[in-house]
């Protein structure tokens, strides 16, 4: 069987870290995912997802990352259920995070949040792939 979901959104709010009574780090956190079907005349819709992250990863996320920071992460879905004060059955669905990965230039995080960031293709000028054979002048033929 297979429980993997790989996801890239925004941070909806900061992370919030906790820990649990024997220590172990724990963040929960919620990200926004913007659907990639629009329908003509409407806005683009988002699913909002909530996620767990344990121990280091949870660290690492509560250090690193903010509201309206890009995020790609992986994990697998889970559920849980429990019974409220009034005794009725409540379920949650979040994904249980494994690795996180930056989505955005460091540049990039530090400008205000903007609509038009999401849809830009422009990467601007990449640097030159540095060859491990050195350049060409060093090749013997």
């Amino acid at each position: 069987m297979l429980n993997k979901v790989i996801l890239m959104g925004r941070f909806t709010r900061d992370p919030e870290l906790r820990s649990t009574p024997q220590g172990v780090s724990t963040c929960s956190f919620s990200i926004a995912v913007d659907r990639n079907f629009v329908r003509q005349g409407e806005e683009r819709k988002a699913d909002f997802i909530n996620c767990v992250a344990w121990r280091q990863t949870a660290e690492f996320i509560s250090k690193y990352f903010k509201k309206g920071s890009m995020v790609a992460l992986e994990g697998s879905i889970q559920t849980r259920s429990w019974d409220d004060n009034d005794g009725k059955k409540r379920y949650a669905t979040e994904v249980i995070v494994s690795q996180v990965y930056f989505a955005e230039s460091k540049r990039d995080s530090q400008t205000p949040f903007a609509e038009d960031s999401f849809a830009s293709n422009d990467f601007g000028s990449l640097p030159e792939p540095i060859s491990p054979m050195g350049t060409d002048d060093d090749l013997p033929f």
